[in-house]
């Protein structure tokens, strides 16, 4: 039954299905910082937590994996609310534990280079709480949750769910928020 239940998370998280994801930091708490590596329109460069909040707030999203259905629809409306988050003062990076050249091609494939791809380390995912349960031979992948990190390195709003719908709408929302506050 356990197998049964951990296949079909994985097989929802490709699809989009709307259903909780399993954990998340807190809001409030210290956003771990990191570095790794992403890509931009075919452009491989280094990514560190802390430098990208030197310029102000950050939204990470994670996502299962790149060129399914639901991560490609959440990434392409992440492309669409560039120019907002950008007014708000906000970075957006999408990760995922897809291998960097596919991340690569998603970012300029399907987010028209718009959006920053990186690649969310086994360390990344374990330290924000992010690890989707791994079935057999299945590549192991993040949920999706979305954190909007403040300037000063809290975490401001987590959405966690597996739905991809609500993730732009509710981490610019919380961006648009701090802006207010700035």
């Amino acid at each position: 039954m356990r197998r049964l239940m951990g296949m079909f998370m994985g097989i929802a998280a490709m699809v989009g299905f709307a259903s909780p994801a399993l954990a998340q930091l807190a809001e409030g708490a210290k956003a771990p910082d990191f570095k790794t590596m992403g890509a931009l329109g075919g452009d491989m460069f280094r990514l560190q937590l802390s430098e990208q909040l030197k310029h102000g707030p950050v939204v990470l999203y994670f996502f299962p994996k790149a060129f399914t259905k639901g991560c490609t629809l959440e990434s392409k409306a992440f492309a669409d609310a560039m120019p907002e988050f950008r007014k708000a003062g906000a970075r957006v990076v999408g990760l995922s534990t897809d291998d960097l050249d596919t991340l690569s091609r998603f970012s300029t494939e399907e987010c028209r280079s718009i959006v920053p791809m990186a690649r969310a380390t086994d360390e990344i995912v374990e330290a924000y709480d992010v690890a989707m349960p791994v079935v057999d031979s299945v590549t192991p992948m993040t949920d999706r949750t979305s954190y909007v990190i403040a300037q000063d390195g809290t975490i401001a709003m987590v959405h966690s769910e597996m739905g991809h719908e609500e993730h732009v709408a509710k981490t610019l929302a919380a961006v648009r928020e701090l802006a207010e506050r700035s």
